[in-house]
């Protein structure tokens, strides 16, 4: 016989047999059954009255099927939740079975079809709530999950939605809030309010409370020399901020390394953990100074043995300036080339003309100064000096030939070896030839021969002749035409004060217009006229001026030995006065 109890309203249980479908009556036949039913009508109506609509109750689960979870809680109904319910997280998938417990909200007992309403998502956020309302009331740590961006913040999952101020993330600003999503962190509750729904989170309470705590730690240890860790909290183009545990201390950039460096992210980045050593302290101000580079001995107590005057090295170019390039030939010890110790040969106007930056260069340690720190360098010494060479190849008044590599206004420079030019003054070029500019003679890679006229290594200094190679037209008139020499030559310029005769080519002669004739008072152009013949007598010779005085006067009275001779001797030095006096004038006018 299988018996099933149908309790009512009033606990009111009728039996019949479902095999037979006899009744069997109110008192079931039997003394035994209306015992039976007393302790059921009993138990069922104290757990009738302990149910209520709107409240979490306790279930078993019964039945799974594909879409629902079938929870018994006890009613003469069950009720069916949705399996979508039970995996709201993906991260802890609720995998349910058969006879398990579950709490469940019980919405009410029947709807208009006559089901039971229960929710497991309801349930569990009441239960989220009761939890956050507890952790809200006592102060406590609560963890959830950043969810997304939101306008102000960022919402978190805590079992339920809250919102989490940009203000409280971190100590300071976080610019990319979108970073954080994802994570999970620890939170303080600092608004509540379960009506509105409303839930205010802060990250930022804790953290400070957490840096009070190292702070305590860290001003315990902290004082001038003591080596801490500390972690790079923020960098500048100055320097970098280190976290030392509830403080911040500056590492200055001067104090990062021995060696250059043009920014402090090329050595550290934010997040970094480091050691670092307190430099200063001031309690008052709570200000801290850090240095780096001094957990590491100083390179230049070492450079005294290492670079001494005269030695050879190598080193890297680091830095260019107008006046030479900065050599490190060891993290933290630098030294300088000037750009007159960069080549024997150019005229180096800016060191980027031979060098550049990460070069490595060999050099010469030229001086060494410790107590400034300052190393002097040469790059031209490593390689042979030029001008050596030159006192040892070459020899006042030998003709050498050579290439006219520039043309200045004064002369053209002619190349004698690598590096060693030769001058050619304006002045050296051509014994008659009355040239303006070199560049009317000269352009630049010609081939001309020369004579060497003076060698000055001390002065790098190499001076040229071109006329040199030929006789001094002047030093031969002077031979011909000796004092009381008659003579005759071409007018080759007419002036207010005499006559210009030429004597040989690029030699000339004056004749002063008081020396043009035995007349008194006659005007130059009188007498003479350009492109004719004239006789004359030398009657003196000027070696500064390289001209002759002449007289027409004298072969006019027909002057002759001793007469001569007198006539030559009276003039005294009028002749060579007036003779320096004319070219001054010539020369004045651009002849």
């Amino acid at each position: 016989m299988n018996l099933q109890a149908q309790p009512s309203k009033q606990v009111k249980i009728e039996w019949e047999d479902e095999d037979t479908g006899f009744d069997l009556g109110e008192d079931g036949g039997s003394e035994e059954l209306r015992s039976l039913l007393a302790e059921m009508e009993k138990s069922a109506t104290e757990k009738g009255m302990s149910i209520k609509e709107g409240t979490i109750v306790n279930g078993k689960v019964v039945r799974i099927n594909q879409d629902a979870v079938i929870v018994d809680i006890g009613h003469k109904s069950e009720g069916e939740i949705p399996k979508s319910e039970f995996n709201k997280d993906p991260e802890k998938p609720f995998e349910f079975e058969i006879g398990q417990e579950v709490e469940v909200y019980l919405d009410r007992f029947e709807d208009d079809d006559g089901e039971m309403l229960l929710s497991y998502e309801r349930a569990q956020m009441l239960r989220a709530w009761d939890r956050i309302a507890l952790a809200y009331e006592n102060n406590e740590i609560i963890e959830g999950k950043i969810l997304a961006r939101v306008k102000g913040g960022l919402a978190v999952d805590i079992g339920v939605k809250a919102f989490l101020p940009g203000s409280q993330v971190d100590l300071r600003p976080v610019r990319n809030l979108d970073k954080l999503i994802g994570t999970k962190l620890q939170f303080k509750i600092i608004k509540f309010h379960k009506k509105r729904t409303n839930i205010v989170l802060s990250r930022r309470a804790l953290l400070e409370q957490d840096r009070e705590k190292l702070r305590s730690v860290t001003l315990e240890n902290l004082a001038k020399g003591n080596q801490i860790k500390g972690i790079v909290k923020n960098i500048t183009d100055y320097g970098a901020f280190v976290d030392l545990g509830g403080l911040d201390g500056l590492l200055h950039i001067t104090d990062m390394s021995w060696g250059r460096i043009n920014h402090p992210s090329e050595m550290f980045e934010v997040g970094q953990e480091i050691d670092v050593l307190v430099l200063t302290y001031d309690p008052e101000r709570q200000r801290v100074s850090l240095g780096y580079k001094q957990l590491k001995d100083d390179p230049w107590e070492n450079v005294k043995d290492k670079y001494k005057e005269g030695i050879k090295c190598a080193g890297r170019i680091v830095s260019l300036t107008d006046y030479g390039a900065f050599v490190e030939l060891d993290e933290g010890v630098e030294g300088l080339i000037h750009v007159s110790e960069m080549s024997w040969s150019k005229r180096v106007k800016h060191p980027s003309k031979i060098v550049q930056i990460g070069d490595e260069v060999d050099v010469l340690v030229l001086a060494v100064d410790h107590e400034s720190r300052r190393i002097s360098l040469g790059m031209k010494q490593i390689e042979p000096n030029p001008w050596e060479i030159v006192v040892e190849r070459y020899q006042i008044g030998d003709v050498i030939q050579g290439t006219v590599r520039n043309v200045t206004d004064f002369g053209v420079f002619v190349g004698i070896e690598d590096g060693v030019d030769g001058l050619v003054h304006i002045s050296d070029m051509s014994w008659t030839d009355r040239i303006k500019h070199p560049g009317d003679k000269f352009k630049k890679g010609d081939t001309v021969e020369a004579q060497i006229l003076q060698i000055e290594p001390e002065q790098e200094r190499f001076s040229l002749g071109i006329k040199q190679l030929t006789e001094d037209p002047f030093q031969t008139a002077c031979k011909d035409f000796t004092v009381g020499t008659k003579g005759k030559g071409k007018v080759t310029k007419i002036a207010d004060f005499g006559a210009f005769v030429e004597l040989l080519p690029g030699v000339e002669g004056l004749i002063h217009v008081s020396e043009l004739d035995d007349k008194d008072h006659v005007e130059a152009a009188d007498v003479a006229k350009v492109g004719e013949d004239i006789e004359f007598i030398v009657i003196s010779t000027d070696q500064s001026a390289r001209k002759f005085s002449l007289s027409r006067k004298a072969l006019i009275r027909g002057l002759e030995g001793d007469d001569l001779k007198d006539y030559i001797g009276k003039m005294g030095d009028a002749p060579q006065t007036a003779l320096a006096e004319a070219f001054s004038q010539l020369e004045g006018l651009g002849e």
